[in-house]
């Protein structure tokens, strides 16, 4: 079990499943189980995947001032995340609205309210950052101080860059120059995706670096272990909502890599993760559990347990 300090955007996600996009118009479509609305943003749906994995989170957000905080734990969910550090200070909790389709195409609508005008009450966060483990950020205006107070105390930082824009790349060095993870999408990516990974690596010094390719897979780039090596996407469910999938990996990839310190085997596991995920409708549902990750990574793999697996059950 790894102590993670989460803190980045929390919003209300509206996801809406479409038969292709661009969507053709109609003035009305109605069909079953195809809406759903809840809770959501990159660093809460990281936080929940943390928490099921088993480690010790820390949420750290901020929301509209009249935000119903009980919506962060809807009751039929198996796991609590705390609401102590989501602070009810916005105008209004930021929304978005997602549309989707069966090849895992996206249309994103965001409604970020007054986020880039509000800051964090850092005096909270101190103490949680001196014992984490690790500082996992969005790459939102709020979250910049944490990673300053990360460099005070010598904590690794791993962030989700959600869109990479090469011409908003200079408002994000606060947090690609200090990150040892960085997880990107080439949902916007321009550039040929080595090239991408070498550029960012080589001007960030960057540790690991992960780049998300939707249903193509990913890469991996580790340097210390001089990896640079492409993962295809793994099946063990059927697509209903690839929303969310991103974040899922992410964090079963920081649980692992914590955990091992390997970065190839918490890729593996991270892929398994994701494709389970997709099977369930909600950014933040449908989590695989350690044991069927296990025994799918055995499954596809023929891995077996890491030396630090097997060391740990033999102390237990």
């Amino acid at each position: 079990m790894s102590r993670f300090l989460v803190a980045g955007v929390t919003q209300i996600e509206t996801i809406v499943r479409v038969e292709k996009i661009p969507v053709n118009y109609a003035p009305l479509t109605s069909v079953n189980d195809s809406i759903f609305t809840a809770m959501g943003g990159d660093a809460y749906n990281e936080s929940l995947a943390l928490k099921w994995l088993g480690d010790d989170v820390t949420f750290m957000s901020i929301v509209g001032r009249n935000q119903d905080l009980g919506m962060m734990n809807p009751p039929d969910r198996k796991i609590t995340l705390s609401t102590e550090y989501i602070v009810p200070q916005m105008k209004e909790t930021p929304t978005e609205v997602v549309l989707y389709d069966k090849g895992r195409k996206q249309q994103i609508f965001e409604d970020i309210k007054d986020l880039r005008e509000n800051v964090y009450d850092m005096s909270m966060v101190a103490p949680i950052a001196q014992a984490c483990d690790m500082m996992v950020l969005a790459n939102a205006n709020f979250c910049r101080p944490f990673a300053k107070a990360a460099a005070e105390y010598k904590k690794p930082i791993a962030v989700n860059i959600r869109n990479y824009n090469p011409e908003k790349e200079k408002y994000n060095t606060d947090f690609l120059e200090p990150a040892k993870v960085l997880y990107f999408s080439d949902d916007t990516l321009t550039e040929d995706p080595y090239e991408f990974i070498d550029r960012m690596s080589e001007t960030y010094g960057t540790e690991i670096i992960i780049l998300g390719q939707g249903s193509e897979g990913l890469i991996l780039f580790d340097k210390t272990k001089n990896i640079r090596a492409h993962y295809k996407t793994v099946k063990t469910n059927e697509v209903v909502n690839t929303i969310g999938a991103g974040n899922a990996l992410f964090a079963c990839f920081l649980h692992y890599y914590m955990e091992t310190g390997d970065s190839v085997n918490a890729i593996k596991n991270a892929l398994l993760f994701a494709s389970y995920k997709i099977g369930y409708m909600g950014t933040s549902n449908g989590f695989m559990t350690t044991d069927q990750l296990e025994q799918w990574r055995n499954l596809i793999w023929g891995i077996k347990k890491s030396e630090f697996e097997q060391y740990s059950e033999t102390l237990g």
